[in-house]
C-alpha cells in the first residue's frame, strides 16, 4: 500500500535545504564586457572571454560585488573581509570552459538568515531559516534539446548550444539544513523563495523572474524516521522556476522518499528534474561530493577585499524591508489580511502603489487591477501590466470619482486601452462613453420607462422601493448604461413620490 503525503508524515520527518540562483541584473557579464540582455540571439553576446578560449583573461565585474553585498547585508549575514574565486571543474555541453569560476571555501557573505511567516492549524507562524553562505559565480550557457516531446535531452534527435547565458554574474543562496518544518515543509519552502524574491526586487539587484531563469531554486530534502535525531540521505531537485512548483517539488519527494523507505530500497544522493505536468521528479545524475569537483583556487583573479567602509555605506542602500512595506502599507490602505495576500500573490502590491501614489483610491485601484485587468490578463495569459500602464488605470479612476465614468463605461474604456484604441481619454471620445448627467435627459428616459411599466411604477408610489430596481434597470438600458445609476435612483424616487 502507497504512502500518501499525511502517511508520509506519520512516520518520517522532513529536512529542507535550499539554494537560490539569482542572476544579477548588471549590464555586463561578470569577468567580461559582453552584454547580457535576456531574448538576444543565440551565441551574439559572447567574447573569448566567457568562451574560455586560450589566453583570455577575467575582470571582475564590481556592480556584482556591489550586488552580492547587499544581498548578504540585506540577508543579516556577515560579510567577508577576504574572499576569492576558485574553479569548479565537471564537464557540461554548455560550460565553453570546463570549469565554472565560482567561489568555494571563502564566499563573500555567511552566516545570515530570513524570517518567513506562514499560516498554520495555530495560525500565523514564524520559521527562521538559516544562511549558510552567499557566493559569487558565472552561470553557464544554454541547451535546447531538438526533436523530442518532452525538451530534454532523453528522446532529443540533436542539441544546440546558446552561449549568451555563459558568464552572466550568478549568486548564490545557500541554506543551512531547515529542520522541525513538520508536514508544513512546503510551505516553508515556498514562503522562503517568495520572501527572497521580494528583497532581492526590492534591492532591484535582479529581475527575479523565475519563467525566465533569472531565479531558480534546487530543493534538498531528505526523510529520517519521526524522532530519531538522525538525517537522511538527501536528494537535489533542479532549477525548480515557480513558487507552486517549489511547494510541489518538497511534497513530492516527501510521498517519493516516504515510499522507497517503506518498501525496503535506499534513497539515491543524486539531482533531480521536477516534472511540471505531474509534480514529480525524475532522476538526473548521482550528486558529487566537493572533492569530485577538484575546487581550487582561480589563478587569474586576485582575492575580493572589500572595503569596511564601503560596506557600511551600502548598508545605508538598503530599502524598507517587504515585510515591513507590507505591514506600513496594510495600515495605511485599510486592507484585510486576505486581500494584502491577494495582492502579493498576484504580485500586483507595486503596481497598486504606484497607482495610489498617483492619486488614486487605494480601495479602487486594488479593485481594478486585480478584478477586471487580471481577468482579461488570465484570459490572455500575459501579466497585467503588459496590457495597461498605471498612469491609465488612475486616470480611469478619476474619472469614476468625478463622475464622468461609471464602473460600466470604465470597463469599456479598459478594454479599449488594452486593445490598443488610445489613451483612456481617446477611447472614450472615440466610443463616445460619457455620462448622461443632464437632469432633462434623465428624466426623460425615467418617464419612458415608467409609460412602459405601469404597474412597477404604482409598486413603487406603493412603498415598495425594491421594485425600482426593474425601473432604474430599463433607464440604463435607455440612456446605453452611460447613466449615472445613483442619481437616477434619486431622480426616480421622487418623481414617483418616495
Amino acid at each position: 500500500m502507497s504512502l500518501n503525503y499525511d502517511g508520509a508524515l506519520a512516520i518520517y520527518e522532513p529536512t529542507l535545504g535550499l539554494e537560490v540562483h539569482v542572476e544579477l541584473n548588471t549590464k555586463s557579464k561578470m569577468f567580461c564586457g559582453c552584454a547580457t540582455e535576456f531574448g538576444a540571439q543565440p551565441n551574439t553576446q559572447t567574447c573569448p572571454v566567457c568562451l574560455g578560449l586560450p589566453g583570455s583573461l577575467p575582470v571582475v565585474n564590481k556592480r556584482a560585488i556591489e550586488s552580492s553585498i547587499l544581498i548578504g547585508l540585506a540577508l543579516n549575514c556577515s560579510i567577508a573581509p577576504f574572499s576569492r574565486f576558485a574553479r569548479k571543474n565537471y564537464f557540461y555541453p554548455d560550460m565553453p570552459k570546463n570549469f565554472q569560476t565560482s567561489q568555494y571555501d571563502e564566499p563573500i557573505c555567511v552566516n545570515g538568515y530570513l524570517d518567513v511567516d506562514v499560516e498554520t492549524d495555530e495560525g500565523n507562524k514564524t520559521f527562521r531559516v538559516e544562511i549558510e553562505r552567499v557566493h559569487m559565480e558565472e552561470d553557464t550557457g544554454k541547451s535546447l534539446h531538438v526533436g523530442g516531446a518532452t525538451g530534454r535531452i532523453h528522446g532529443a534527435d540533436h542539441s544546440l548550444l546558446d552561449y549568451n547565458r555563459a558568464g552572466i554574474p550568478l549568486v548564490e543562496i545557500v541554506t543551512k539544513i531547515v529542520p522541525n518544518t513538520g508536514k508544513y515543509a512546503p510551505l516553508v519552502a515556498r514562503a522562503y523563495v517568495a520572501t527572497l524574491r521580494d528583497i532581492l526586487r526590492a534591492l532591484k539587484v535582479s529581475d527575479v523572474k523565475m519563467e525566465q531563469g533569472s531565479l531558480r531554486c534546487d530543493v534538498n530534502l531528505s526523510l529520517s524516521k519521526v524522532g530519531s535525531g538522525k538525517l537522511g540521505t538527501r536528494s537535489e531537485t533542479k532549477n525548480v522556476n515557480s513558487l507552486r512548483s517549489v511547494e510541489r517539488a518538497v511534497t513530492g519527494e516527501i510521498i517519493r522518499h516516504a515510499n522507497r523507505l517503506e518498501s525496503g530500497e535506499k534513497i539515491v544522493q543524486e539531482t533531480r528534474h521536477f516534472l511540471e505536468e505531474s509534480g514529480e521528479t525524475r532522476p538526473g545524475r548521482s550528486k558529487e561530493q566537493a572533492e569530485d569537483y577538484r575546487y581550487f583556487p582561480e589563478p587569474d583573479l586576485v582575492p575580493v577585499v572589500p572595503d569596511a567602509k564601503w560596506i557600511e555605506e551600502l548598508r545605508t542602500l538598503l530599502p524598507e524591508k517587504p515585510a515591513d512595506r507590507r505591514k506600513r502599507l496594510q495600515t495605511a490602505w485599510a486592507v484585510p489580511d486576505k486581500e494584502m495576500n491577494a495582492m502579493v500573490n498576484a504580485e500586483l502590491l507595486d503596481t497598486v502603489e504606484q497607482t495610489v501614489l498617483l492619486g488614486a483610491d487605494p480601495t479602487k485601484a486594488r479593485s481594478w487591477w486585480l478584478g477586471e485587468i487580471s481577468r482579461i490578463a488570465n484570459d490572455k495569459a500575459v501579466s497585467p501590466t503588459d496590457l495597461i500602464t498605471v498612469n491609465d488605470v488612475a486616470q480611469i479612476i478619476e474619472l469614476i470619482s468625478k463622475g464622468e465614468l461609471t464602473d460600466k463605461l470604465a470597463r469599456q474604456v479598459v478594454e479599449g486601452v488594452i486593445a490598443k484604441e488610445g489613451s483612456p481619454s481617446e477611447v472614450i471620445a472615440k466610443r463616445g462613453l460619457k455620462v448622461v448627467s443632464d437632469d432633462s435627459q434623465l428624466m426623460k428616459a425615467i418617464e419612458e420607462a415608467i409609460a412602459a411599466a405601469p404597474d412597477t411604477a404604482d409598486k413603487v408610489r406603493g412603498g415598495n422601493i425594491p421594485a425600482a430596481g426593474a425601473l432604474i434597470g430599463a433607464v440604463m438600458k435607455l440612456t446605453g448604461g452611460q447613466a449615472d445609476a445613483a442619481k437616477v435612483r434619486e431622480l426616480l424616487l421622487k418623481h414617483l413620490g418616495q
